[in-house]
């Protein structure tokens, strides 16, 4: 069985009811983490998810608020025992300044750290990020600030796909590489540059054909305004959903 679970559905900035966008992947007992905003141990615990189980944390791009929790993250991994090695991917700019950050811990003299392998993933459309039974990534360039990417997850036992893309202005990349997805898991910050508003959200599954599309980093608590789902709805005639913490969605 394969699996979504929403860690955080906040924008880059959380309360107490949403964490900052994050989520994990389950497929039999691999699991697969995507950004490290906040750290995500409690959450897991919450979910139900062993932190131990988890073989890749793939890094969509180096904000504060999707790498801000990395150095809290593995130590605390470290100090609870983990021995399973960790391999972390992303673009060469974020897994470089990644490196970099966990360089000024000095994390490398921390005794009987687990193996963690840094791997790049190159900056062009649908390229392969992890091809492993049960589950194929891939994963294309968006339009951020800085270099950023949208992921495609592929189940071949149900043979459905999930498309995640956080922190884009709207972008063919983005249609392309969810073409045909079950689910489009889109942001829906609001109008401003780098980001996406809830109506173009729409836009983009409609253009993608997808099946159903989740509204992810929204402004959240006290930042909430008008209704997102409504104004989806107004350009995407499919399913909308606006993703919660903890929600779970079975491919």
């Amino acid at each position: 069985m394969a699996e979504l679970i929403i860690l955080g559905a906040s924008n880059a900035i959380p309360t107490l009811e949403a964490e900052n966008t994050h989520l994990a992947v389950r497929v039999d007992g691999r699991v697969v983490l995507v950004d490290c905003g906040s750290n995500p141990l409690v959450r897991l615990e919450r979910a139900g998810l062993d932190f131990n189980a988890i073989s890749d944390l793939i890094l969509t791009h180096f904000h504060p608020d999707h790498v801000g929790g990395l150095p809290l993250f593995l130590m605390d991994m470290w100090l609870l025992g983990r021995k399973a090695p960790l391999t972390i991917r992303g673009l060469s700019y974020t897994v470089e300044r990644a490196e970099t950050m966990m360089g000024l811990f000095g994390w490398q003299e921390w005794p009987d750290f687990f193996p963690v392998d840094f791997q790049r993933v190159p900056q062009a459309e649908m390229s392969l990020v992890l091809d492993v039974p049960g589950l194929r990534i891939s994963a294309s360039p968006v339009r951020h600030f800085l270099p950023n990417i949208a992921l495609r997850f592929e189940f071949p036992a149900s043979q459905k796909a999930l498309v995640y893309s956080c922190d884009t202005e709207p972008c063919p990349a983005v249609v392309r590489l969810a073409q045909g997805a079950d689910i489009l898991l889109h942001e829906a910050s609001g109008p401003f540059k780098g980001h996406t508003p809830a109506a173009q959200a729409g836009e983009v599954a409609q253009k993608a054909g997808a099946k159903a599309l989740y509204l992810v980093h929204y402004p959240t608590g006290r930042f909430f305004r008008g209704d997102p789902v409504a104004e989806a709805r107004k350009t995407f005639p499919g399913p909308v959903v606006l993703a919660r913490d903890m929600m779970r969605v079975e491919f």
